[in-house]
């Protein structure tokens, strides 16, 4: 256990909040969009199932004030698209904030903002915080509750499997290991459950005792699951305590147990969305046994080899065809859970979960490697346990007795050679780090985008937040004047936009020329050029109303007039999403 809580301290101290989860798949209205009239709803649509929390939708207008809307609910039939009716009589013209805070399906919230317009944009629209996606105090214990979790679960099935299974001669040094899974795991999953409304919410700590706190959580899918894995628990103590009494236990009540338990993981994780859902959490739950079984089974080996007064070959024979089919079931799972997270070979280096997942399978090969040398003392340990030692008979002399330095005609009993655990027990514990280590890999992995979401995110003109504007410098140089003419296209997206082109001399200050014009061109699509149409606007030239159609890499040309006689004309591309 300390080897895994250094492990997920490390990892997590690296993971941060860089993990995103459910991406903004399209918005309506859509982001930075100028309608004619108020639209009735507005209407988020993610790359997965989300929920929603009381205050879902945050909807602010030009002069910063909150927006009386409805009550934020899914479009029937549609567990990835939320809702929320704006006022039945309008709301005025000029440029819209709106906040969103979701929880998506693997149970993570995620966050953003976005803008539109009513009539025509306001001079100045509202700066919104969509607020921290987590609060980092609340979201490390969480996280930490988490991986004990998982630790936890793998010690308590993968114990009871290999003492179901291998059947050590000495069982009476395991149900000590039991026991620290399942508290482990009952303290783990309270913390899960109490912390989960401040979670969600990005507030602190001490918000998690608040009694709307507990009553929203216990009404969530997340927290309904927490609550299964508690039910489960205490009909776990009670098999336990059967167990531990000498009590005849039923293997199918075990089984199902385990079973239960694998799938409250499933249930709140990325399998419960996207595509293929039934297989996906069938997948999901072999994948959480045969991970129990062969780590949680390694730590009861190790511990096994390190204590028991008699460790028969069999034992070790027994788990050694547990691990194989357990890899097996392992392998099979995880490549159909990696195609369906990443969607794309690109998406192995391109998106987050893909590079993890690149990590996670360069720890399997270590750990694979570690196993192989188990098996090779395995088959040692077995080899040497059959054999015995016989003395070589040598017959008395004729007509005389024995001398006392020969052995007698008697059969000499067989002496057993004693194998050395040693060299088992070390690959063993060298297996059982490195599972701990791709636990911990895997556990992160639950938390991230998967790579197919993300790039579709990618592809998608919606963003995840406030429109970040477009910012590039011209440089020019005509009659003796030398300068820069630095072109803001905000939101620099498909759509309106707002150019702004401010003229600076060489050493950067501001300078004023007769005219300065603009055009764009797609030539991908033969389209343009499209002239801005810019206007002296006191200091610089600009415009509200350049309308770009399409997405691609424009050419952006720009002609600076520094006089009646003296003028350039220069060119650079621009990226428009």
């Amino acid at each position: 256990m300390l080897v895994g809580t250094v492990l997920v301290l490390l990892l997590f101290g690296g993971a941060g909040s860089a993990s995103a989860h459910a991406a903004l798949r399209s918005s309506d209205p859509e982001d930075g969009v100028v309608l004619k009239s108020a639209p009735g709803h507005i209407t988020l649509t993610f790359t997965e199932s989300v929920g929603l929390l009381d205050d879902s939708f945050r909807v602010l207008s030009p002069k910063n004030e909150r927006v009386r809307t409805g009550e934020a609910d899914h479009v029937p039939g549609r567990s990835d698209t939320a809702r929320v009716a704006l006022p039945a009589d309008g709301l005025g013209e000029g440029t819209f904030t709106v906040a969103w805070r979701v929880v998506s399906a693997d149970s993570h919230p995620v966050s953003g903002a976005f803008t539109f317009s009513i009539g025509e944009p306001s001079a100045t629209a509202v700066t919104v915080d969509a607020g921290p996606v987590e609060n980092p105090a609340t979201a490390g214990l969480y996280n930490i509750a988490r991986y004990l979790a998982y630790l936890a679960v793998a010690l308590l099935i993968g114990t009871a499997v290999f003492l179901a299974v291998c059947r050590p001669a000495d069982a009476n040094i395991l149900p000590r290991l039991l026991r620290v899974g399942w508290w482990t795991l009952l303290g783990a999953t309270v913390a899960l459950f109490v912390l989960r409304a401040p979670y969600e919410t990005g507030t602190g700590p001490a918000t998690a005792f608040d009694a709307a706190a507990f009553e929203r959580t216990a009404t969530s899918r997340p927290g309904l699951v927490l609550l299964a894995r508690l039910a489960l628990l205490a009909l776990t103590a009670v098999f336990l305590l059967r167990l531990f009494r000498r009590r005849r236990s039923s293997y199918a009540a075990g089984a199902a147990l385990a079973l239960g338990l694998a799938l409250t993981w499933a249930a709140g994780e990325h399998a419960s969305a996207g595509i293929q859902v039934p297989v996906a959490m069938a997948s999901s739950v072999l994948h959480v046994l045969a991970m129990a079984a062969w780590l949680g089974g390694l730590t009861a080996l190790v511990v096994t080899l390190s204590r028991a007064a008699v460790l028969e070959p069999a034992t070790v024979a027994r788990f050694s065809k547990l691990a194989f089919a357990s890899v097996t079931v392992l392998a099979v799972t995880g490549v159909y859970q990696s195609w369906r997270g990443l969607g794309s070979w690109s998406a192995l280096t391109d998106t987050t979960y893909g590079r993890l997942l690149v990590v996670k399978l360069i720890a399997v090969v270590v750990l694979l490697t570690a196993a192989g040398f188990s098996r090779l003392w395995t088959v040692r340990l077995a080899t040497a346990g059959a054999r015995t030692v016989v003395p070589e008979r040598v017959p008395e002399p004729v007509g005389g007795p024995a001398l006392p330095d020969e052995p007698s005609e008697s059969e000499p009993e067989p002496e057993p050679v004693v194998p050395d655990r040693r060299g088992l027990r070390r690959s063993v514990l060298a297996e059982v780090t490195v599972g701990v280590i791709v636990l911990v890999i895997t556990t992160v992995l639950t938390g991230t985008l998967p790579g197919r979401a993300e790039e579709e995110a990618a592809k998608s003109p919606a963003a995840a937040g406030l429109p970040v504007a477009s910012v590039s410098y011209v440089p020019f140089e005509v009659g003796g004047a030398r300068g820069q003419v630095q072109i803001t296209l905000d939101a620099g997206r498909v759509g309106r936009n707002t150019v702004e082109a401010v003229v600076l001399d060489a050493q950067g200050g501001f300078a004023i020329v007769p005219e300065v014009r603009l055009s764009f061109t797609l030539a991908s699509q033969d389209i343009g050029p499209l002239d801005a149409k810019l206007t002296d606007r006191g200091g610089y030239w600009g415009t509200d109303d350049l309308d770009l159609p399409l997405a691609g890499t424009w050419e952006m040309k720009v002609t600076i007039r520094v006089s009646e006689i003296d003028q350039v004309t220069e060119t650079k591309t621009v990226e428009i999403h």
